[in-house]
């Protein structure tokens, strides 16, 4: 931790938290008055969220996540929603952890991304402040999904 300077994670708190503050602040309030609207805040999963080295991202993408779960509650009673899709561990991209257990299979980030985007499309309607872990969709939306 000596080695992130103040700035440094005042700048990351900055973009990743206060930008999507900001953003969330200009949004939310005409979402209501046009009816419907959806927010997909894409935060990162637990364990990078706590790893060591993730000092300034873990806290601000920590953050973003509550303050969707804020603004789902504060939309609530609304056509207008907030969720937040997790992409539920590392995936072949290079950010593995140093500790991974050999021989796991890490999944393809093509896995991830129809399903963090899922939130957004129709098949979501009503689906609102949920914690959407892509590893678990399936099990979870396989009804909605498939329209049943």
């Amino acid at each position: 931790m000596r080695e992130v300077p103040v700035d440094g994670f005042r700048a990351v708190i900055e973009t990743s938290l206060t930008g999507y503050f900001l953003v969330a602040r200009e949004v939310t309030p005409r979402m209501p008055a046009v009816g419907a609207g959806r927010i997909v805040s894409v935060p990162v999963s637990r364990s990078t969220r706590h790893r060591a080295g993730f000092v300034t991202h873990g806290p601000s993408r920590a953050g973003g996540e509550a303050l969707s779960r804020i603004m789902a509650a504060c939309l609530r009673g609304t056509d207008a929603t907030v969720n937040v899709p997790l992409p539920g561990g590392a995936t072949v991209t290079g950010m593995l952890p140093a500790d991974a257990p050999e021989g796991h299979r890490f999944p393809e980030p093509s896995v991830r991304g129809p399903r963090s985007v899922w939130p957004a499309s129709d098949d979501a309607d009503g689906v609102r402040g949920e914690r959407i872990v892509t590893t678990e969709f399936e099990g979870r939306f396989r009804e909605r999904k498939d329209g049943s």
